[in-house]
């Protein structure tokens, strides 16, 4: 059975989904899916801390699942910007575990991961791309060693 690593850019699946879809991810059905093909040995989902407590919910929901919350402060600048990125985290975390398993899984449709799942598959992991289509770097779809479109039972419709 293959070992499985999961990263999900919560940030990247709010938006993307809900700008595509009009609903949200349905993080449920996406482990069940991953869990089809091997076995999950570390997940993770990287998120922004507003402190608001439907987002705490949120995340307590993440765990029960499985995964590891990561979380960085929501930060709002003085000229109005906000930052809250997980971009170099989600790099250095799947690099790492990209050692240790046989599959890398990314949830996310930002094209700055091409070459992060150009690397992983370089040292001979399989690297999957979850994302949202239209949504989705061509970048990173090329990069992944598949590609799984964000649709149909991986939405969480009200």
């Amino acid at each position: 059975m293959k070992k499985i690593a999961v990263f999900a850019d919560v940030q990247n699946l709010y938006y993307t989904v809900r700008q595509a879809h009009g609903c949200h991810f349905d993080y449920a059905a996406f482990w069940a899916d991953v869990s089809r093909q091997g076995q999950i040995v570390e997940a993770y989902a990287y998120a922004i801390e507003r402190g608001d407590a439907k987002q705490q919910q949120f995340q307590q929901i993440l765990r029960k699942l499985g995964f590891t919350v990561k979380l960085k402060p929501y930060i709002q600048r003085s000229d109005g910007s906000a930052k809250g990125d997980w971009d170099v985290g989600i790099c250095i975390d799947v690099l790492d575990a990209a050692e240790r398993v046989d599959v890398v899984v990314l949830a996310s449709g930002d094209g700055d991961f091409d070459l992060l799942l150009e690397r992983v598959r370089q040292r001979g992991t399989e690297a999957i791309a979850y994302g949202v289509p239209g949504l989705t770097a061509q970048s990173l779809i090329r990069a992944a060693s598949r590609y799984v479109p964000i649709e149909g039972a991986l939405l969480l419709r009200n």
